[in-house]
C-alpha cells in the first residue's frame, strides 16, 4: 500500500469527503492540516505546482489533485490501482 498524505484544513467540505473516501476503502493517510500548521501551506503548494486550495492529496511520490480528482480516479476504478503501486 502507498504512502497517502492529505493537506486539509477543518473547515474544508471537500477535505471532509476526500478523508471519508480514503476511510471508506481502509486506507491509512496521514493528514497535514494547513491550519493548524500554517508554514506547511507553502510545502503544499510547492508539492502541488503552485495549487493553493485543500484539500491536495498525494499518493505516493504521485500528486492526484483535490477532492474532484480523487472521486473521479475512484469513478475510473484507477485509485486502487494507484493505491496498491
Amino acid at each position: 500500500m502507498q504512502n497517502v498524505e492529505i493537506y486539509t484544513s477543518p473547515l474544508c467540505g471537500y477535505c471532509h469527503a476526500a478523508k471519508r473516501l480514503l476511510n471508506q476503502k481502509g486506507v491509512a493517510f496521514n493528514e497535514i492540516n494547513v491550519m493548524a500548521d500554517p508554514s506547511r501551506r507553502s510545502e503544499m503548494m510547492q508539492r502541488a505546482n503552485g495549487r493553493h486550495t485543500v484539500p491536495q492529496i498525494f499518493i505516493g511520490e504521485t500528486h492526484v489533485g483535490g477532492c474532484d480528482d480523487l472521486y473521479e480516479l475512484e469513478r475510473q476504478k484507477k485509485l486502487d490501482t494507484l493505491l496498491e503501486v
